[in-house]
Formats: C-alpha cells, sequence, structure tokens
C-alpha cells in the first residue's frame, strides 16, 4: 500500500490489544520471529525517487508509520532520530505516527520539535477504557500541532467524552480484530464514540467490523476484510468532521498552495470502503477485481444484513 510507511519490523507485546496481533499472525506464515525488529528495506521510502526525478510520496500524501511495529518502540532508539529526519525533510507530506508507548513519546520527540511538526499527527491507541484512561491523558499533555485516537483492536466498550473537552483531537479511528482469536466488537460501542465525535465535530471513521462483530444480540462473523469494510460503511457512522488545518511546506520552506497538493482518487469498488475517509485513494495496484471477487464468493452472508 502507497499509504503505509514500515521503516522497521516487529514488535513486543505490549498490552491486552497485543494477544491477536495481526503482524504476529501473518508473520506466523512466512516463519519470521516477529519479536526481532529490524529495519526494512524500506527505511527511507519517502525520500525514494521514481525514474523521473519525482518523489515516489508525492506533496499532500498522508503517510502511516510503523505499521508492523510501533514507534515509539525501545529497540528503535537508535534509529529514531533518522526517521525524524525524513520526516522533518518532507515536510510536504502528512505523518500519522501511532503507539501504544505513550509514556516514551514526551523523551523522544526530536531537539526542534517545540509545540509539534506541522505535517505529523500524534496518535494513540487504546483498545477500551482501561488503555484510554492512561494513555489519552499523556497525549493531551504533549505539545503537538495535531492529535488522534485509535480505538483498534477495539476490544471492550470506551468512553472518551471527557477527554475531547480539552479540543486537541482532531480524529478518532476504530476497528474490530481479526484473525487468530478474534475478540467480537460490538455496535453499541461504535456508536457511543460516534455520539460522542459527532457533538464535537471531529472526524470519526469506522473502519472495518472485524472478525466477530455484534449487533442487537446477534453475533456475525465476517472473514472478508473487504466486506467488513463494506459493513461498517452501510452503518454510515463516519463522518468527516471539522478539516483537519495542515501547513506543508516545499524544501524552500515555502506554503504550498492547496491546488498542488496530491488529490486522490479513487475506483468504483471504493464507493463502499469504510476506510475512504482516511485513505490516500487508489494506488493503482491492480487488486481491484480480485477483493470484488473476494466479497461476490462470500457465502452465507448478505451484504445488507447488518
Amino acid at each position: 500500500m502507497h499509504d503505509i510507511w514500515n521503516p522497521w519490523h516487529g514488535c513486543r507485546k505490549y498490552s491486552e490489544g497485543c494477544d491477536h496481533c495481526y503482524m504476529y499472525y501473518l508473520d506466523s506464515f512466512r516463519d519470521v520471529n516477529s519479536t526481532l525488529i529490524t529495519q526494512t528495506n524500506n527505511f527511507n521510502y519517502p525520500l525514494q525517487k521514481k525514474r523521473d526525478g519525482s518523489f515516489r510520496v508525492q506533496a499532500g500524501e498522508l503517510i502511516r508509520v510503523c505499521m508492523t511495529s510501533d514507534f515509539f518502540l525501545e529497540e528503535a532508539d537508535t534509529w529514531r532520530e533518522n526517521i525524524w529526519d525524513i520526516i522533518r525533510y518532507r515536510k510536504d507530506v502528512k505523518f500519522y505516527i501511532l503507539t501504544k508507548r505513550a509514556e516514551r513519546i514526551k523523551d523522544h520527540l526530536p531537539s526542534d520539535w517545540e509545540d509539534g511538526y506541522d505535517n505529523v499527527i500524534l496518535n494513540v491507541t487504546c483498545e477500551n477504557q482501561r488503555r484510554a484512561d492512561e494513555r489519552i491523558p499523556i497525549l493531551l499533555s504533549i505539545p503537538a500541532k495535531h492529535k488522534g485516537i485509535m480505538c483498534a483492536p477495539f476490544i471492550g466498550h470506551i468512553d472518551i467524552e471527557p477527554y475531547l473537552d480539552a479540543n486537541q483531537i482532531e480524529l478518532v479511528i476504530c476497528g474490530g480484530e481479526n484473525y487468530d482469536g478474534a475478540r467480537p466488537l460490538h455496535y453499541e460501542w461504535i456508536k457511543d464514540l460516534h455520539d460522542s465525535c459527532f457533538k464535537h465535530n471531529i472526524t470519526f471513521s469506522f473502519i472495518e467490523t472485524g472478525n466477530t462483530f455484534v449487533k442487537d444480540g446477534k453475533t456475525y462473523h465476517i472473514p472478508s476484510k473487504p466486506l467488513q469494510a463494506k459493513q461498517a460503511y452501510l452503518s454510515h457512522l463516519s463522518f468527516q468532521g471539522k478539516p483537519i488545518q495542515w501547513n506543508l511546506y516545499d524544501t524552500f520552506n515555502n506554503p504550498i498552495p492547496q491546488q498542488d497538493l496530491y488529490k486522490p482518487h479513487f475506483r468504483e469498488n471504493c464507493a463502499t470502503c469504510a476506510s475512504r475517509l482516511i485513505c490516500n485513494g487508489c494506488s493503482d495496484c491492480g487488486k481491484c477485481r480480485q477483493k470484488i471477487i473476494q466479497i461476490h464468493q462470500t457465502d452465507g452472508f448478505e451484504a445488507s444484513s447488518i
């Protein structure tokens, strides 16, 4: 995917949200030790260029960082300064940084961070109320231009209303758990998050139901991730709140006009994908047809049944 940058791979399980980690599950099929933290071949991905000399990652794109690890992982301390250098250099690109290790953020920000980089949104993972109450106050105490919350895997009811009153959170994303041992996601949990975000006009993105979804007392088993995303879309709970005001600059530190920034394009099957709100759009990878076939071949489940 062209919106993900994994400069290193591997992680250590940190809290109950990690119990059935998708990265561990997928690594098991490749005989990869998920606890071994290593640099990847994409360590400098935002600096990579195409044959015509232009950057592969275009100005205005949003890049999610460390989706197969944790940005503030202890084992990555020796590499992180290099990553900050890249983020600082590509101040025309938006970087989505997510962590469960909220207590490590403050001491591992770059020396010139001050009140934050214009092109970085800091996010904490909150899988249940316990972790929300631990991590969100830490996030709110840290200076940053942009902040968000990720409730995934969403494994317990969460009340974030008290934290939204601080007017610092700009984006809330939630989704169910997948793969081995997936725990159920309840519709009521999502609806409560939606209502809190709607009240504060904060963008809310319900990206997928997970393998096991509970609504009106009925449990649904949904193995297909494209179908999970479609079900989330059909819930009509995601919405665009107050837009995030990104200030992006070219290499000469000149502001980049909105019309010169990357404009995502979508294909027909993207119309019912719940991730559209937070997606860079189609990367023209050619996998669309395969996903459509996967949805149509799903047995015993109607897309409008939830």
